[in-house]
């Protein structure tokens, strides 16, 4: 989506949300949950989104976060814990946010003040999710009542993320380049600092694991090709050609022709040093593709290693290289992380949660 669109969309909403301000006046108290948006089309707006679907189909009054200074006493939701770098102005509403990452002394400033003001905050708090149980550990350490806190994986679209037909993954092969013997590893993320090349690695995401656990597969795989996408992967590509691995970088327009790329993969590697997600460990599963990953995010609690996916430590360069091979080369190995990742995924998507945002939205919101 560009800027330009971004900032319509924003604007429409702000405008509407004025315009209709004397209805809103009129709306009970904790009646309606307003979630704030940031109109970008990625991955937060695309939860944002997803919250307010769920919401309708539990027939839970819900509406765009521009509603927020138009009304009193309703429920706000922030799908981005990082509005606590700079804490709006709540007025009366109750207050629910999403904390998916951020571990304070990891060395990044902007992780310890966000965790700084949660602590100095929290009671104003009334519901947190998180993706995974060790977040959970994380947040409760601000001092947060237990109570408020709810585990809720991040899910993702079970229509947009389905495994590819063999004329689908054959058609998108073909359309990013790769031979037909080729063997594709991706990686879709964002791993270096700024929105430029990103030559500096963003280490925390571990682009120097993944080009060194592509190097090791490759000198077993000698037909290994990397796909990647996102932005900012400039290291990544400068360790590729260095090492001389065959790789193709795809800028998408949208995150849903995400869902795409992945038809083109043999496996998906994460070598993230800490994560919230990421979405790629239930995407990948749902779209038939092998994950490997390092204990890290959400793969903790929903990998159960050898069965749907592959885990190993953080930094364990060789433990990646070696499930990344297995899942390549062992047919039945590979079988049985499909059949397992397809049932994981399905009891994750957005349409499987209805029953955990009830749990979370019961505290947030008074449905008459």
């Amino acid at each position: 989506m560009t800027k330009a669109l971004q900032l319509v969309q924003y604007m429409g909403s702000r405008w509407l949300a004025r315009a209709t301000a004397p209805l809103a006046r009129n709306w009970a108290p904790h009646s309606h949950l307003l979630v704030a948006r940031d109109y970008a089309g990625w991955t937060l707006d695309v939860e944002a989104q997803a919250v307010m679907q769920i919401c309708r189909r539990l027939r839970v009054p819900v509406a765009s976060g521009a509603w927020t200074s138009a009304c009193r006493n309703q429920a706000v939701f922030h799908v981005d814990q990082f509005v606590l770098l700079d804490p709006p102005d709540w007025g009366t509403h109750r207050v629910g946010l999403a904390y998916y990452h951020g571990v304070p002394g990891s060395g990044l400033p902007e992780f310890d003040r966000v965790f700084d003001n949660l602590r100095r905050r929290h009671e104003r708090i009334a519901r947190v999710q998180v993706s995974h149980a060790a977040m959970r550990d994380v947040v409760l350490g601000s001092g947060i009542a237990p109570d408020k806190v709810r585990v809720i994986p991040i899910g993702f679209h079970r229509d947009w993320f389905r495994p590819p037909t063999p004329h689908q993954r054959r058609r998108a092969r073909e359309r990013l380049g790769f031979p037909a013997h080729a063997r594709v590893v991706g990686s879709f993320q964002k791993d270096g600092v700024g929105w430029g090349e990103g030559f500096e690695p963003k280490l925390i995401k571990g682009p120097d694991v993944f080009v060194e656990t592509m190097k090791r597969v490759r000198a077993r795989v000698p037909e290994l090709h990397v796909l990647l996408t996102g932005p900012a992967r400039g290291y990544v590509k400068r360790g590729l050609e260095a090492a001389g691995i065959p790789h193709r970088h795809v800028r998408l327009r949208t995150y849903r022709q995400t869902a795409a790329m992945y038809h083109a993969l043999d496996a998906y590697v994460v070598s993230s040093r800490q994560e919230g997600g990421p979405k790629a460990v239930l995407e990948s599963m749902a779209t038939a593709v092998p994950l490997v990953s390092t204990k890290v995010g959400q793969a903790t609690d929903l990998v159960r290693h050898g069965q749907n996916g592959c885990l190993v430590e953080v930094d364990d360069v060789e433990g990646l290289a070696h499930w990344t091979e297995q899942a390549l080369a062992d047919e039945s190995f590979r079988s049985v992380l499909l059949a397992g990742g397809a049932r994981t995924a399905a009891e994750n998507c957005y349409e499987a949660q209805g029953s955990l945002w009830r749990d979370f939205l019961e505290t947030l919101v008074e449905v008459r």
